[in-house]
Order: structure tokens, then C-alpha cells, then sequence
């Protein structure tokens, strides 16, 4: 979808699994920005399980994507206020509708909106799972970030997950240049092709014509991950982040930037469970300059660096 102003960054926040955290970091960075004067519209957009508000410490907004979906009310509309006079929230609490039931009129018309926000940045907290919602409003963003905690399973779900968005987006790019069905039956017949992961599927597509080979490059040329390692209880966890990038460029072929890593605190779960917002209760804490690190990481286009011993 083309973009209707420039100046508004959109950054959504994914990662397959639930449990990871993604609502935190979403809210903390959300909360970080803010405080550096910048104006930041969140959207909870983890349908049927919002929880984002929490995490902020407001109380459950009256109005949600509810009525978006089923009154037609306008994005802008829905947005309350939080502590933090630059900061907004669009919750995502719905009554009576799943994400699997919002049509794609529907969904069309809330990218549309998003796009109109008038902000310096939009942070969409994505609900868990591969749903093809949650995949399209990823692709969406200008900065798509996983949120991964060091657990085979949320690691097993993000290559899952990420292997559908990268599907997606050929399937979008290919598409729209009558290449669809030629995709699909690569991918299908992959065995008889030899092909063992996405990126081989890529680089053989790129063999297809040289129009093909120009799609490509033209639209995976900028498609990149941020990464950000959450709950890291011992030093070495924090290694499991450069190992995924570099799984990521070997089987999938997109630059993954490992932007920080937020280590385990008590304090965290504390506050949520009493509906108190963690960076203004505990501005100095190590979990807060750590998450201060990763909004900048993020607005920079920044990645940490391998240390040795």
C-alpha cells in the first residue's frame, strides 16, 4: 500500500508466540519515545486478548476497535489519552468479532487509517499466532520487530511466523506482476526442485526471467527484522539473538538487525500486576536503560555488536 504522508513511522511488534512480552516492549518503547518529545499513537491490535492498556496502568477504554469494525467509527476517534500528554491508545478489546472474521474491506480500510494517523510514530502490538491479519498488518510497518524470548518454543514459532510473512511478501510482489501461480507451483513442487527453505526458493525464482530477478531485488532489497531478545535471565542468553540473525540470512535471506536485549526484573511483573506503568515507576532501573538503548537502536537503524571474552 503506498504511503499517504511521510514524516509517521510505523513500527509493528510480532513474534509468533505469545508470552514473549511483545505488549511490554511495546508499551515501554512507546513510553520512551514520548518522553523525548516525540508524538506516539500505540494500537493494540492483539484481537481478542488486548492487554496493552494494562501495561500503560489505564483503565479498559470504553471505546476499542469494536467500534471500528462494527460502527464504522474513525480510527482517530478512538484514540484516549495516557499519562504522557504525547502519547495515545487505540485498544484492541473486541466483544462480538474475531481477528478471523474481519473482512478484507474491513481490514483495508483500517491500514488506510492507520496511515492518515497524524503522529511521529505508530507502534502496533500484534497478537500471537500466523494469522494472515496479523501477517498483513506486519508487512505494513516501516520497521517490523520480533519480540523473542530464549525458549526453543518462541524460537520454533518465529521461524514459523517469519516464513509466512516472507511468503506473503512474494506472494504480494509476484502477484501483482501475474507471477502468483508460478510461485505457488514452485513452492508446491519444492522437493522436485530441490528447494529446502525460502531462500532457496528465492534464488531459484530469480533463475525464472529477468523481470522476475528485478521484482526480487527491487522489493526484498529493504526487507529487514528487528530483533529484540526479551526476559534474558544469564549472560550467554544474550548470544541466542545473533545466532537467529544469522539462521535468518542463511535460510530465509533478509538482514535481520539485532537492535538489544532486555534482561529478566521482578519489578516488571510487579507492575503489570498492579496496572502501574514500568519505565515512569522505575525511570532508572537497568531494565529501563536497556529499553532506552532499543528505542534508539530502533530510531537510528542501529544494531548491537558481538562482544568476545
Amino acid at each position: 500500500m503506498a504511503r499517504v504522508k511521510k514524516g509517521c513511522e510505523i513500527w509493528a511488534i510480532g513474534g509468533g508466540k505469545g508470552g514473549t512480552g511483545k505488549s511490554f516492549v511495546t508499551g515501554n518503547i512507546g513510553t520512551y519515545l514520548a518522553s523525548r518529545g516525540k508524538r506516539v499513537i500505540l494500537i493494540d491490535a492483539d484481537i481478542g486478548g488486548a492487554n496493552l492498556h494494562t501495561i500503560l496502568g489505564v483503565s479498559r477504554p470504553r471505546t476499542s476497535l469494536t467500534d471500528f469494525f462494527e460502527r464504522k467509527a474513525s480510527l482517530a476517534d478512538l484514540i484516549v489519552c495516557c499519562d504522557s500528554s504525547n502519547m495515545g491508545l487505540v485498544t484492541g478489546d473486541l466483544h462480538s468479532i474475531d481477528s478471523g472474521n474481519i473482512r478484507y474491506t474491513q481490514k483495508l480500510r483500517l491500514f488506510r487509517q492507520i496511515r492518515t494517523l497524524e503522529t511521529d510514530y505508530i507502534l502496533i502490538d500484534l497478537g500471537s499466532g500466523s494469522h494472515a491479519n496479523t501477517v498483513d498488518a506486519f508487512l505494513l510497518a516501516d520497521k517490523m520487530i520480533i519480540v523473542l524470548v530464549p525458549e526453543i518454543t518462541a524460537i520454533e514459532n518465529m521461524y514459523h511466523f517469519m516464513k509466512n510473512v516472507l511468503f506473503k511478501k512474494l506472494k504480494i510482489s509476484l502477484g501483482s506482476r501475474g507471477f502468483k501461480e508460478f510461485l505457488q507451483d514452485t513452492w508446491r513442487n519444492r522437493t522436485t526442485y530441490g528447494i529446502k527453505n525460502i531462500k532457496e526458493l528465492i534464488d531459484y525464482l530469480r533463475k525464472h526471467s529477468t523481470e522476475v530477478r528485478e521484482v526480487l531485488d527491487r522489493e526484498l532489497s529493504g526487507f529487514r527484522i528487528y530483533l529484540i531478545m526479551n526476559q534474558i535471565r544469564h549472560t550467554s542468553e544474550i548470544s541466542i539473538g545473533f545466532s537467529v540473525r544469522s539462521v535468518c540470512m542463511k535460510y530465509f535471506g533478509f538482514k535481520t538487525h539485532y537492535v538489544g536485549y532486555i534482561e529478566y526484573e521482578d519489578l516488571v511483573w510487579r507492575c503489570v500486576n498492579e496496572q502501574r506503568p514500568y519505565l515512569q515507576s522505575y525511570p532508572s532501573s537497568r531494565c529501563a536503560k536497556e529499553i532506552g538503548r532499543i528505542a534508539e537502536n530502533l530510531v537510528e537503524g542501529r544494531q548491537i555488536k558481538m562482544t568476545y571474552s
